[in-house]
C-alpha cells in the first residue's frame, strides 16, 4: 500500500530525516510515534505531498508520488493536526465544497457527503455552522473531509488532541470502524490510545526509524526477561522469606493480594538466564501453589522510553 524508501529531508544545514524506510500493508492501522522534533510531521507532510523530499521515494499502490503526483494524491485522505475548516460554512456546505475541490460533480458530492455524514455521525449537525461545533465534532468534520473521495490511505495527525475522555472514546471507535476499508497511519502523543487502536507501530527519533513491528510483538521484543510477575497461593510471610533468601533473586517487591490467600510479586532475577522454571520449583518444593510465573510485559510507553530515552505525553 505505502512504501517509503530512503527518505531524506534537509532544512538548510539541519537533517530532519536521515534516510528512513518503512512500509504499510493494506488494511493496517499503524501508529507513528516519536518525541517532538523526531521527524513525524515532516514524514507525513512528504507522504501527503505537502512537502518535497530532499531525496528518496514515496510510493502508494506502486505509483511514485514524484512521478504521478495527481494520481497518488487522490489515494490519500489527510487530517492535519489543525483541520482545514471554514468555520462560517455549515457542515454540509463545507463537505460538499471539499467534494467539488476533489473533483466530484455536485450531485456526486451531495450523495457522498450524505453517506460520510452518516458514517461519522454528523447528520444531526449538518446544518450547523462549524464555528458552533464542539472540538470533538470539529475533529469529526476534519475526518469526514479526509474520507471524501474514498481514499484507500488515511493519514491522521493527532486526531485526538484536545478531546475530552468521552470524545476520545468516540473518535477511537470511529477510527476502528474504518479499518479494513482503509489503511490508516496515525500520529499521536497519546500512547495509550495508539496502543489500543493500532496493530503496528513505527517509532521515530532524531530523524530515524528506531523501532517498527506489530504492537504486541514490539512490546514482547523489548520485555526484560530478568523481570518477572509471580502469583503464589500460600502463607504470605513464608512467601516473603523464600523470595528474600533465594540466591536466584536480586530483589523483589510485593504488589498485592489478588484474591484471598493469593499474592502477586514483582521479581528481579539475579542471573541473566530465564529463571521461570527455577522459581516455579522453588515454591513447589515448599508445598505452595504457583498460579503463574511470567516475564513482565512492557507497555508501549515503556518501549517508547526505552528506544527514545524520552517519556510520552498523556
Amino acid at each position: 500500500m505505502l512504501l517509503v524508501e530512503n527518505l531524506v529531508k534537509h532544512y538548510g544545514n539541519q537533517e530532519a530525516l536521515k534516510g528512513i524506510n518503512f512500509q504499510l500493508e493494506e488494511g493496517q492501522i499503524v501508529g507513528l510515534l516519536g518525541p517532538n522534533g523526531a521527524g513525524k510531521s515532516t514524514t507525513m507532510n512528504i507522504i501527503t505531498g505537502y512537502l518535497g523530499a530532499t531525496s528518496g521515494n514515496v510510493k502508494i499502490q506502486g505509483m511514485d508520488l514524484l512521478e504521478q503526483p495527481k494520481q497518488v494524491k487522490k489515494l490519500i485522505g489527510y487530517l492535519p493536526e489543525q483541520p482545514p475548516l471554514y468555520e462560517k460554512m455549515t457542515v454540509r456546505e463545507y463537505l460538499e465544497f471539499v467534494g467539488e475541490l476533489k473533483g466530484l460533480k455536485p450531485r456526486e458530492a451531495k450523495q457522498e457527503v450524505a453517506e460520510i455524514m452518516n458514517k461519522t455521525n454528523l447528520h444531526e449537525r449538518e446544518n450547523m455552522l462549524i464555528c458552533h461545533l464542539s472540538k470533538g465534532y470539529k475533529q469529526r468534520v476534519g475526518l469526514a473531509q479526509a474520507l471524501i473521495g474514498n481514499p484507500p490511505l488515511l493519514i491522521l495527525d493527532e486526531p485526538m488532541v484536545g478531546l475530552d475522555p468521552n470524545q476520545i472514546i468516540e473518535m477511537r471507535e470511529l477510527i476502528r470502524s474504518l479499518a479494513g476499508t482503509h489503511t490508516i497511519m496515525i500520529s499521536s502523543h497519546i500512547l495509550s490510545e495508539i496502543e489500543t487502536i493500532c496493530d503496528h507501530i513505527i517509532i521515530m527519533d532524531n530523524g530515524q526509524v528506531v523501532a517498527v513491528n506489530e504492537t504486541k510483538q514490539l512490546e514482547r521484543e523489548h520485555a526484560n526477561p530478568k523481570q518477572l510477575r509471580v502469583i503464589v497461593k500460600g502463607n504470605k510471610q513464608k512467601i516473603h522469606k523464600i523470595l528474600r533468601e533465594s540466591s536466584l533473586i536480586k530483589r523483589y517487591s510485593y504488589i498485592g493480594e489478588t484474591e484471598e490467600g493469593v499474592y502477586e510479586f514483582q521479581v528481579i532475577s539475579a542471573q541473566d538466564a530465564d529463571i521461570r522454571d527455577d522459581v516455579f520449583l522453588l515454591f513447589s518444593q515448599n508445598q505452595m501453589i504457583v498460579y503463574s510465573v511470567n516475564v513482565e510485559q512492557m507497555s508501549l510507553e515503556d518501549v517508547f522510553i526505552k528506544v527514545t530515552g524520552k517519556e510520552g505525553e498523556e
